[in-house]
């Protein structure tokens, strides 16, 4: 069979989302290779891409994670291999796949990611002779540029390009009826116009957790709870109460551990947790209230406005025991994209 490649126009474009909807629609009988890792995780003195490792866990996929990917960094893989052996390489990793298994590679986090070694995922498609699926995602006017921007200046001709999957889009009634006539005209195939989906752009308290690096003082039994709305508390108490955010359901309250105040109102509203900046720990009249509530206290050791940047800049992605954020990509991509299409581009 041949190789199913996935690549993206920008990042966090939703690839993974919809190769563990394939993996599931598959019973998870296919091999999963991403040669070029961009999303690093340290465990036990040992590099792993994030997604590699979700993959092979939600899947059972029976292979040692490093084993999927070549490398991460660029330079040290222009040193290792030059072009033929790299090409090899790639081609050897696919051939480790199971006899009559579908492989299904995933490319970096945009379309030129890797071009300088040709491991991004046009080059990868060619090297393979596989399928290129291309995932796109963003604004409506943004996700056009971006189409027609691809129609004029890359070159597809000796790629197998099989389509594309429009994701994150927030009205699919209004974007079928205006915008899908012109992406078709384009010459595009459609494989899928998926809605965006609000749960899969949440954190949970455990994902924020272990992104900041933060002791958990205690709520450890509710850290899967989800976030939906940030309130950063620095004004006074009576400000603070008096803004519509506040009084939220599954809310995060960023503050400082001596803000007593702003903390004992915030366990009294609907709140989902807190974290506590400067490294300041509570009263222990506030840590068993929390406790009582099972409302999950977070002490990191920034002070509140570098905790908010940080998790402004932080990226929701999937992670292997968010079992609720798997189940939604499955059920997502099982509703709203054409698998047997992609599925039968690979025989």
């Amino acid at each position: 069979m041949k190789p199913i490649i996935f690549g993206s126009t920008e990042e966090n474009a939703g690839k993974t989302m919809c190769i563990i909807g394939i993996g599931r629609y598959l019973r998870g009988e296919f091999w999963y290779l991403k040669p070029l890792g961009d999303r690093h995780v340290y465990k036990k003195k040992r590099l792993w891409d994030h997604d590699v490792k979700l993959v092979t866990n939600t899947f059972g996929i029976d292979v040692d994670p490093e084993h999927l990917t070549i490398g991460f960094d660029h330079s040290k893989l222009r040193y290792m291999y030059d072009e033929n052996t790299r090409s090899e390489k790639l081609k050897e990793m696919c051939r480790e796949a199971p006899r009559e298994m579908p492989v299904v590679v995933e490319g970096g986090r945009n379309l030129s990611f890797g071009a300088s070694i040709k491991l991004d995922p046009i080059q990868m498609a060619r090297t393979l002779g596989g399928g290129l699926v291309l995932v796109v995602s963003g604004e409506e006017n943004s996700i056009l540029d971006n189409l027609q921007f691809l129609k004029y200046f890359v070159d597809m001709t000796e790629t197998d390009f099989r389509g594309i999957i429009i994701n994150k889009v927030k009205n699919v009634e209004d974007f079928n009826s205006e915008h899908l006539p012109y992406i078709e005209e384009m010459g595009y195939r459609i494989l899928g116009v998926v809605p965006h989906i609000k749960e899969l752009s949440s954190f949970t308290m455990k994902y924020i957790a272990d992104k900041l690096f933060a002791k958990v003082i205690v709520g450890e039994k509710n850290l899967n709870v989800s976030i939906e709305n940030i309130f950063v508390g620095t004004m006074s108490v009576d400000s603070a109460i008096r803004s519509p955010i506040f009084h939220k359901e599954k809310k995060l309250i960023i503050t400082s551990g001596d803000r007593s105040d702003i903390i004992l109102a915030s366990l009294e509203n609907n709140t989902a947790g807190i974290i506590l900046t400067n490294n300041i720990p509570p009263p222990s009249t506030i840590t068993s209230k929390a406790e009582e509530l099972n409302i999950p206290l977070l002490l990191v050791p920034f002070d509140t406005y570098e905790t908010a940047r940080r998790l402004n800049d932080m990226v929701p992605l999937i992670t292997e025991d968010d079992t609720k954020k798997i189940r939604i990509a499955e059920e997502t991509v099982k509703k709203y994209v054409d698998v047997k299409s992609i599925l039968q581009s690979a025989e």
